[in-house]
């Protein structure tokens, strides 16, 4: 397929591409209301599947009610929408978007009366952080702009303008010369990457932050948790500070763009070996063939097309 798909769904209506445009006085354009989600669906051997689509609009809806956006459909029409929206672009794979966002009525802070437009788009993303990223792993820069606190922003609110943070470092890394930046939070431990969580394995133990670290709550960190219980390998969740980082045999970043992609050097220093590590490449195999349908014990999150 092209970079995008020919159709999207806007509104309760699927129209072509070029005519899914929003007006330059939207409020959202103005100051970032809306909420999103990132959704991907894979090619498999009983044709596309979705992963975890009904979770992904789960947390939409919780998006849009922390900042009191008044979704006008529900749950089940918006994932009927996405699958229809891979049925009608004849699409294997590809990634989903739906975005969630205050149209035009007023200019002020306060939406007041802004219309609630709902759409959602596919298009092709490849691989987020490089075509050798997955393989090979990724160089990583701890950014000078910290994560916003929680009592900012609802941290676990996947909206739009919270987004200008993980720009800010982005940018920053990619000037640098990185990959992807690793943000901090207010407190100097471990949030986040610009758009992933990250685990890291010591002495063959799993070891990840929690919501006190201002993170979003990654529903790809939720699979991690999982598939490390049913492989009983130790798991770890609480504050992540740069020594234990510095000290890991391994690091990952995941998230639904990302996958999971190995970490391999932060400014310049090592992690572990520098490349992929053991724990890192089974939960990597498994999480692929599972998004991919090879693993028939995790078929309830595949939302088979």
């Amino acid at each position: 397929m092209s970079n995008h798909c020919e159709l999207i769904w806007v509104n309760g209506k699927f129209i072509p591409f070029k005519n899914a445009t929003t007006h330059v006085m939207s409020h959202t354009l103005h100051y970032g209301s809306g909420v999103f989600e990132g959704i991907k669906c894979y090619k498999t051997e009983l044709g596309p599947a979705i992963f975890k689509l009904d979770e992904h609009i789960n947390r939409l809806y919780s998006s849009a009610n922390i900042y009191k956006i008044k979704i006008p459909f529900y749950p089940d029409e918006l994932i009927q929408a996405c699958i229809d929206l891979v049925k009608k672009n004849n699409i294997e794979s590809g990634y989903i978007r739906p975005i969630i966002y205050f149209g035009y009525d007023s200019l002020g802070v306060h939406p007041k009366k802004c219309p609630v437009n709902v759409s959602i788009a596919m298009f092709n993303w490849g691989a987020y952080l490089g075509k050798d990223a997955l393989e090979k792993g990724i160089s990583v820069t701890i950014s000078p702009w910290r994560k916003f606190h929680s009592s900012s922003f609802p941290t676990v609110a996947k909206a739009n303008g919270q987004y200008l943070n993980s720009l800010l470092a982005v940018q920053d890394a990619h000037e640098k010369g990185y990959d992807e930046a690793l943000l901090l939070n207010q407190e100097g431990t471990i949030a986040e990457g610009a758009g992933q969580n990250i685990f890291l394995v010591k002495d063959n133990e799993l070891f990840t932050n929690s919501e006190d670290s201002c993170i979003l709550m990654g529903l790809t960190r939720d699979t991690i948790i999982d598939l490390a219980k049913d492989n009983n390998i130790p798991l770890n969740i609480g504050r992540l500070s740069l020594g234990q980082l510095f000290n890991a045999n391994e690091a990952f970043f995941c998230g639904t763009a990302s996958e999971i992609t190995p970490i391999c050097s932060v400014d310049g220093r090592l992690i572990g070996f520098g490349k992929p590590g053991e724990t890192t490449r089974k939960l990597q195999n498994l999480y692929l063939d599972i998004i991919h349908g090879k693993e028939k014990l995790y078929n309830h999150w595949l939302t088979y097309i």
